[in-house]
């Protein structure tokens, strides 16, 4: 491996684990080295192909940490077998990018990090929104260039979301939390739609109603529509929450954005693929008073030809998940994974992952995907 590409922490370690990315903090190398983990972290800021990470990997490698950018695949899970890699952990809380059914083939248990994300990325859907429907971008563009003269009745005007309704695409911990945000902050009546009904959305809106009702104000309401379409008619604001899977794969094409109001708002902030792009730039370009907020992108770090031209969408570099405790957090958890599989420790079966994130973390691995699979034992939580 490349000196000048690689850094080692703790080079004395005798479990070698490779980690494709400069991830933020130190508890996680303090998770990794208490467990006597040698660590070679990659210091390229550029994504990595697989076949350097398939070098990195090299002919022995007890563990790896890698990135939602990466590939991890059947040629991957099988270069780190035969390296006698027994964990891997994405460093994310999604997984479409790893074929977990190659994992488990190779006998290699898949980490992921869930928990630390929810309402970070929940508060990012909510600036997405207001940027969106407020014309901030915009009107930051209109006065950095030294264009504003003075006040006016029509300049930039907006969207009010004052007891508007809220379209949630997949009612999951983010979707919920986002939806919880608009509705306290903002009185907005919710619609869902989802595989499941989401009793946490449910029972948080009717109590909520109570209380409003008992302060002499209007309720709010939620309920689960069997339809996307109805959904996208009915929403003055559109979040999409869903994984990315072969049933979601542009989910939001020319045909549903033609169905959703002339001014309404769609956000992203969960997968890129989620939204057809092509067709985005198209729609935004034939309807100005159409508003988009992303933070997330179809073929990232690419950006569809037009998109970025278009003044009534305001992007941010995929940073959903991007503040300190968050982004540290996710280290931690990634760290957990590793270092508990590599110890032989079980899987965390408790939904509270705080104990993990400071201090000596549970002998527990966090979250595995597979360990049912893989027959792992459990732990309580």
């Amino acid at each position: 491996m490349n000196e000048q590409t690689w850094r080692t922490v703790n080079e004395s370690g005798d479990k070698r684990v490779v980690v494709t990315k400069e991830l933020p903090g130190n508890h996680w190398l303090d998770v990794l080295t208490a467990a006597g983990c040698r660590v070679e972290i990659c210091t390229e800021t550029r994504m990595l192909g697989s076949e350097e990470i398939v070098e990195g990997i090299g002919d022995r490698c007890d563990g790896a940490i890698g990135q939602l950018t990466e590939t991890w695949g059947d040629e991957l899970f099988a270069a780190l077998q035969a390296a006698g890699g027994r964990a891997y952990s994405n460093y994310a809380v999604g997984y479409n990018n790893v074929d977990v059914e190659a994992a488990t083939r190779h006998g290699i248990p898949v980490g992921n990090t869930p928990g630390v994300l929810t309402e970070t990325t929940a508060e990012m859907t909510v600036a997405l929104t207001f940027a969106a429907a407020r014309r901030v971008a915009e009107g930051d563009v209109f006065m950095r260039a030294g264009r504003f003269e003075g006040w006016l009745p029509t300049l930039f005007l907006g969207e009010l979301l004052w007891r508007g309704t809220l379209g949630i695409v997949g009612a999951g911990r983010i979707g919920t939390a986002y939806a919880r945000m608009m509705i306290e902050g903002h009185k907005m009546d919710v619609i869902y739609y989802d595989v499941r009904q989401s009793e946490a959305l449910d029972s948080f809106v009717s109590a909520y109603a109570q209380f409003l009702e008992s302060q002499g104000e209007a309720p709010v309401s939620c309920r689960r529509v069997d339809t996307l379409e109805e959904l996208l008619r009915e929403a003055d604001v559109v979040s999409l929450h869903p994984p990315l899977d072969d049933s979601t794969r542009h989910l939001i094409d020319a045909e549903r954005l033609a169905q959703m109001k002339e001014n309404a708002i769609l956000v992203n902030a969960s997968r890129g693929p989620v939204i057809d792009e092509a067709a985005l730039v198209a729609y935004c370009r034939e309807h100005p008073e159409f508003h988009v907020g992303l933070d997330v992108f179809e073929e990232e770090p690419a950006m569809k030809p037009g998109l970025a031209e278009l003044d009534n969408v305001v992007m941010v570099p995929h940073l959903g998940s991007a503040t300190s405790w968050t982004r540290q957090g996710m280290a931690s958890l990634a760290a957990c994974n590793i270092a508990a599989i590599l110890m032989g420790c079980p899987v965390w079966s408790g939904d509270d992952i705080r104990p993990f994130l400071e201090g000596t973390p549970p002998e527990a691995a966090p979250s595995i995907v597979n360990a049912t699979e893989l027959g792992l034992p459990l732990c309580g939580g």
